[in-house]
């Protein structure tokens, strides 16, 4: 291994910082996005999204987020190509870090819901074309995760727009809508809690020394979603009066406060160690002197992650909350809920078949779904075209920015 251009305490100090700033765009942009339904359908106000996140996101980021995660996202790169030179893996993980966290900071200051993931790719791929060339990139790696920019948001919001119709049926519909939610949204909590458990278990509790097979990924996400359902139950029957009197949409409004908290936990446990994963990459070259494909994760860097959500929601949360809760289409707590069934539903399968998927894109296009449950003329066309223009601007912006402060940081530290 070559000298570190820099003492490696100063290293980790500024990983730290970069992963700070990383998880800060994370909260403002990813988790706002998460939120956006709960809080555009007044299920929750934003005071409350925050707090559900403090505790919610931080716990899954926290006790499950990962002990292991990969540095290279989706396999652009091999790690192995920059042994000997790893005082420019080191300069190249800190500027993929803050070439993301910049441009999910300017994509959150405009209101555009992004992909996390696709910011890391872009990022990742300028290092590697700034640092081995065009053919090191694995551009079929790639071209799959662009393909998701079609296939996940279309697939969505055809469930999103199925799921409502069945809700209108079954309960909105109906002659006593408020005694049939009180009888099935609890079924509908059940799915939903199932959802949300596999992918926690499929993607989360691996990481901390709990790999479960099939089986009994199965019986710990039931068991979830029938402690779910019960609880969502017995809040119902408490609620009944006011149901009737507040209508059939304040229901559903309960269900999505139990929606919210597991896809804040399902997202703190599989994208945040994730997302972190070039702070993991420099920790492991500077304290072991090691380059891998996997690095571990500290409990102090989930820290550092956790908390940098939290304030990156509370200070730039709203905009993208306001853009994918009310810009899009006015959104009910039923027309919420059967978005987040959609979206969540979506990353289940995508998980399973190992394609690779964008929360952000799916829970869009669920959005989209349910708005056009209403007629097209209740979707803002010009607000979905920004979206998506955000959503091509990304992987290339993302390498534009890493080859910026590529140069940036080679020029400050003189390598």
């Amino acid at each position: 291994m070559e000298n570190l251009f820099l003492d490696p305490t100063i290293i980790l100090l500024i990983a730290a910082f970069g992963g700070f700033f990383m998880a800060f765009g994370i909260g403002a942009n990813d988790v706002a996005n998460a939120m956006g339904t709960s809080v555009g359908s007044k299920a929750i106000t934003f005071k409350q999204a925050i707090y559900i996140a403090a505790i919610f996101e931080f716990l899954g980021a926290y006790l499950a987020g990962g002990e292991v995660t990969s540095t290279i996202r989706k396999e652009i790169v091999s790690p192995d190509l920059y042994v000997g030179n790893e005082n420019i893996f080191i300069i190249g993980m800190m500027s993929t870090l803050f070439a993301a966290a910049t441009w999910l900071l300017i994509a959150s200051a405009r209101g555009w819901p992004v992909s996390t993931t696709h910011s890391i790719v872009g990022s990742i791929v300028g290092f590697v074309i700034i640092s081995l060339g065009f053919e090191a990139v694995s551009w079929g790696k790639v071209g799959n995760i662009a393909a998701s920019w079609v296939v996940s948001p279309v697939i969505s919001g055809t469930m999103a727009f199925l799921i409502f119709l069945s809700a209108k049926k079954f309960i909105l519909d109906r002659r006593d809508p408020a005694q049939a939610a009180v009888s099935l949204i609890p079924f509908y909590g059940f799915f939903v809690a199932v959802i949300i458990g596999l992918v926690t278990a499929r993607k989360g509790l691996k990481h901390v020394g709990l790999p479960l097979t099939d089986n009994e990924v199965v019986l710990v996400t039931v068991i979830f979603g029938v402690v779910v359902s019960l609880i969502t139950a017995i809040l119902l029957n408490l609620k009944k009066d006011k149901i009737k009197e507040y209508g059939v949409e304040s229901a559903f409004a309960v269900l999505m406060i139990v929606t919210a908290s597991a896809m804040a936990f399902a997202h703190g446990s599989n994208d945040v160690a994730n997302a972190i994963g070039p702070m993991s990459a420099i920790i492991s070259v500077a304290s072991e002197g090691a380059i891998g494909a996997k690095a571990a994760v500290s409990p102090w860097v989930l820290l550092v992650g956790g908390i940098g959500i939290v304030f990156g929601l509370a200070t730039l949360g709203g905009r993208v909350i306001k853009t994918v809760g009310s810009k899009i289409t006015l959104l009910t707590p039923s027309l919420g809920f059967s978005a987040t069934m959609a979206a969540a539903s979506t990353v289940v399968a995508a998980t399973y078949i190992g394609f690779p998927i964008s929360t952000t894109h799916t829970l869009v296009g669920a959005v989209i779904g349910v708005g056009l449950t209403k007629g097209v003329s209740h979707l803002d066309l010009g607000s979905i075209g920004r979206i998506v223009l955000s959503w091509v601007v990304t992987i290339p912006a993302g390498a534009a920015l890493t080859i910026i402060f590529y140069y940036l940081f080679k020029f400050t530290f003189e390598i």
